[in-house]
């Protein structure tokens, strides 16, 4: 067959001669002189040309016969009238040969010969020659293409065999398009907002609620949505209706909160859902997980359990607060069963424990002691923010209270009790090697749950909407029998750790956290002493203006560099968060320093951003309010060029007000 560039470039090529050929003769007319150096010189270039021309067309013609040749004629016969298109290459890639199968199936009967492959794929010959074949995309159908590779003398030759795919391929996209994923629904406040609603409130509130979550699922034909229980909804949707969901970020979300009570209590909703998964019923397991994920979380947000994977979404609500204390007495009575049954009881909390998480502590193991079980407080002396706490309980008689991890190590038996304290994640407990040699644990936490949560816990009592680990503690106490009661000294403990995550009762303090504190007053809790417990010394409030001096706005969030390190940098730290939030139009405040190569950044708000979901993108966590992260093997501007950018992400999802 004729190579078709090779007859548009000799085209070109006699074109240009001809049309030298003539200007020079032109040249005669207007200097007899001229023309008779430039005609022999045109003339000597266009036979040069055309002898070229006819040269390269008797090397094109040559290769090709030499490759047609390697094949017996029976061979090119079978070729052509193989049923699957074949295509043959070079090593550079050039089209040599092609069967009329692939001419007029594949390319639409255009003439290819001499052409790069780069005109149909991109891949490289390698993986067209993979064992498995390789999926293309080509002159808008897909195929999988088989390679073989043939070395003749110097010259590569490749054999592609092409099987059209195209409509397999829709029905793939269709089957992952169309694959249906769980979606569990919950009411987040539904028994608080019933509970003191008249019954004409009551019925317009849940024509709301019912009107609104079904017009979301009308939204996507193939979805259904069925009711089945009061508070909780069932819906199976399809992936493709729910990417267009994430794409709106579960705007479900905010159009459930616009349904305003009597109160203006707004509606919330937290939302599981099962994805990715082979079957039904492993999504709705999944479905399930997403969701107790969510209301860890503090509710009013939408978690996406992806087999091992979460995504979140929403979660810009504070926790909505129990005003029953019906979970507490359960949780209390389990509990004391669990410790009747201990020959010992380890209360642990968090590495670095602060007022909250030793306070917490103490006062579990002092309550544990009064009704005749031994009960220790597990503490590392040399890494603790609460040596001040320590110290006055020590001072008033109960320092036998603490015992090191290594000497805890010793006194774990076969019925060991550990109750954790303030954390709910492995990677920062006091001690892991304690964690890991327990086998009976209990946890007690108010952070907003994390993914690599504590998962073996024979009790896992996380309730979100607490202020505090001590709020916490503090009721469990209450109910765990008449024996079990706390001196002045322990209740001053309790009522420190409430003070230091309410700071001073201004956030996250609901009915709840001063029905605690009232309990602590009345057995003798000394506010004034407490308040001692946060005095400072003249150097750490001088080391703490220095870095509130040195903070920048940037999108409502005050963000400090600290260019210094000291002993009590992990105290001043938090507490020059807390102070750059008294700036007006902050909502959120950030302080970063750096100790032995790790990165530090404490976050706080006052509740219009979520600092938690910030610093979650960072790898780390905490609360709505309180949140922090660790950054390693990386520099402070690289690290704070980060927190930017997730405080960009951040107000991407959450505009500004």
């Amino acid at each position: 067959m004729k190579n078709k560039r090779v007859g548009n470039l000799s085209a070109c090529l006699i074109i240009l001669s001809a049309v030298s050929l003539i200007l020079a003769g032109l040249t005669y007319f207007i200097r007899p002189v001229v023309f008779y150096i430039a005609f022999p010189v045109a003339a000597a270039a266009c036979g040069l040309t055309v002898w070229h021309l006819f040269h390269m067309q008797s090397q094109v013609h040559a290769m090709l016969q030499k490759a047609v040749a390697q094949l017996t004629a029976s061979q090119r016969r079978f070729l052509q009238e193989f049923p699957l298109p074949i295509l043959i290459v070079t090593g550079d890639r050039e089209i040599i040969w092609y069967s009329d199968k692939f001419r007029d199936d594949v390319v639409g009967k255009k003439d290819l010969y001499g052409f790069n492959l780069n005109q149909l794929t991109r891949e490289s010959l390698v993986d067209l020659c993979a064992p498995g074949g390789k999926e293309i995309l080509c002159c808008g159908n897909w195929y999988r293409v088989y390679g073989v590779q043939k070395r003749e003398n110097t010259t590569d030759l490749y054999t592609f065999y092409f099987v059209e795919m195209t409509a397999l391929k829709e029905e793939a996209d269709l089957y992952e398009k169309t694959r249906p994923s769980v979606m569990m629904i919950m009411l987040d406040n539904y028994g608080e907002v019933m509970q003191h609603a008249k019954e004409s409130e009551k019925s317009r509130i849940l024509g709301a609620i019912d009107s609104t979550l079904e017009e979301f699922a009308g939204s996507m034909t193939t979805s259904f949505l069925k009711r089945f229980d009061g508070d909780k909804f069932l819906m199976v949707v399809e992936e493709r209706h729910l990417e267009k969901i994430i794409e709106g970020r579960f705007k479900i979300l905010d159009d459930i909160r616009k349904i305003q009570t009597d109160g203006n209590v707004p509606v919330t909703l937290s939302i599981g859902v099962g994805r990715g998964e082979e079957t039904l019923a492993q999504s709705e397991a999944s479905a399930r997980q997403a969701l107790d994920m969510a209301l860890g979380r503090g509710g009013d947000q939408a978690a996406i359990k992806n087999q091992s994977m979460y995504e979140f979404y929403g979660g810009i609500s504070k926790g909505v607060e129990k005003r029953t204390k019906v979970k507490t007495r359960i949780v209390a009575s389990a509990l004391s069963e669990l410790i009747q049954n201990a020959d010992r009881v380890l209360v642990m909390g968090h590495k670095f424990g602060d007022l909250d998480c030793v306070g917490a502590s103490v006062g579990l193991a002092y309550a544990i002691r009064t009704i005749g079980k031994q009960a220790d407080v597990v503490i590392d002396r040399d890494k603790t923010l609460a040596n001040i706490l320590i110290e006055m309980v020590t001072k008033e008689g109960c320092g036998n209270l603490f015992v090191d991890p290594s000497e805890a190590m010793f006194s774990i038996t076969e019925n060991t009790l550990l109750i954790i304290c303030d954390t709910h994640t492995v990677n920062l407990v006091e001690s892991a090697d304690i964690y890991n040699r327990c086998k009976t644990v209990v946890v007690i936490d108010h952070h907003r749950k994390m993914v690599n949560h504590i998962d073996n816990a024979v009790i896992f009592y996380h309730e979100p909407y607490a202020s505090s680990a001590s709020e916490m503690v503090t009721e469990l106490i209450q109910y765990m029998g008449e024996n079990c009661r706390i001196n002045a000294v322990i209740a001053q403990a309790l009522l420190s750790g409430i003070m230091l995550d309410t700071r001073n009762f201004v956030l996250r303090t609901g009915v709840r956290t001063f029905e605690a504190a009232a309990y602590l007053r009345r057995i003798g809790a000394d506010t004034i002493t407490v308040r001692k417990l946060f005095s400072s010394t003249m150097d750490s409030y001088q080391r703490r203006s220095r870095i509130v001096a040195a903070a920048q706005i940037y999108k409502k969030c005050a963000v400090a560099e600290s260019d210094f390190y000291s002993d009590d940098m992990r105290i001043i730290a938090p507490q020059a968060a807390d102070e750059l939030l008294s700036i007006d139009g902050v909502d959120g405040s950030f302080v970063l320093y750096e100790n032995e190569g790790v990165i530090y950044i404490s976050a706080r708000s006052m509740g219009a951003i979520n600092v938690q979901m910030i610093m979650e993108t960072l790898g780390g966590g905490g609360h709505h309010t309180m949140a922090a992260t660790q950054i390693r093997g990386m520099e402070m501007e690289k690290a704070k060029q980060m927190l930017l950018e997730a405080i960009d992400k951040y107000y991407e999802s959450h505009p500004l007000n």
